[in-house]
Order: C-alpha cells, then structure tokens, then sequence
C-alpha cells in the first residue's frame, strides 16, 4: 500500500551573503518590506554575519551569512564565479523603480540585454531584474 503524497509549499528563498542584516535592511527598504527576524554573529563570525528576514507581500527572503562569498560576475564569464539565480521583480513603471532601487543602494549593470527590462546589482552583488 502506498502512502499519499505529501503536502509541500514554497515558503521562503534563502540567500547567500557577507552582511545579512544589512542585506535585509536594502531588501526591506527596496520591496518596502519588513525584516521580521534577525539573529546576531555567532561566537568567532565577524560582526556582519548572522542571518535576517524580510517580509514582503506573501514572498520571504532569508539572508544567511556565507564565509566564503564571492559576488557573482554578471553576465557570466567562463572561469568566474556566476549567478546561478536571481530575482525578478515586476513594476509598473521601469524608469521610476530604477531611480527608487539606486536611492536604496542598488547599481545598474553596464549591460542591459532587454528594453523593458533593468538588471541591478544589490549592494552584496548579487544580480536582480526590475521589469515591466
């Protein structure tokens, strides 16, 4: 006999980084979120490390710290660490979200591959989209 299949739901994506609360903080301030978590450095972390999370709409990001980090290299170039994922986040108006997420302390890639799309990079590196 076969047991049924169980429940799972995508709750939350966990991401990787040197200073996590401060990752936190940018996101939250970018997605006008909320960090609803945060936990200090563990005994003999640097004082950047830790781990927080941020509320925003029904989505949760996590943000863990990573000892050995690297900031991906977007686009990706054979031989350097790349992006293995990124998130996408829909506005209604390109030019405006753009000018709001560099007043957060977000920077605009050099390469822009789509019109209606801008690819930034958060203040750890990690690549983000804004599009229409």
């Amino acid at each position: 006999m076969s047991s049924p299949e169980p429940f799972l739901r995508l709750t939350s994506v966990t991401v990787s980084c040197p200073a996590p609360r401060d990752l936190a903080g940018f996101y939250a301030r970018l997605l006008r979120g909320e960090v609803t978590a945060s936990d200090p450095a563990l005994p003999g972390e640097p004082a950047d490390a830790g781990w927080a999370q941020v509320a925003a709409g029904d989505l949760r990001l996590n943000f863990e710290y990573e000892r050995c980090w690297t900031a991906p290299t977007w686009p990706a170039v054979p031989g350097e660490q790349t992006a293995t994922q990124h998130l996408d986040i829909w506005v209604n108006d390109l030019a405006a979200a753009t000018e709001w997420a560099l007043a957060c302390g977000a920077t605009l890639a050099e390469v822009q591959p789509q019109r209606d799309v801008r690819v930034m990079f958060d203040p750890s590196g990690h690549p983000f989209c804004l599009f229409l």
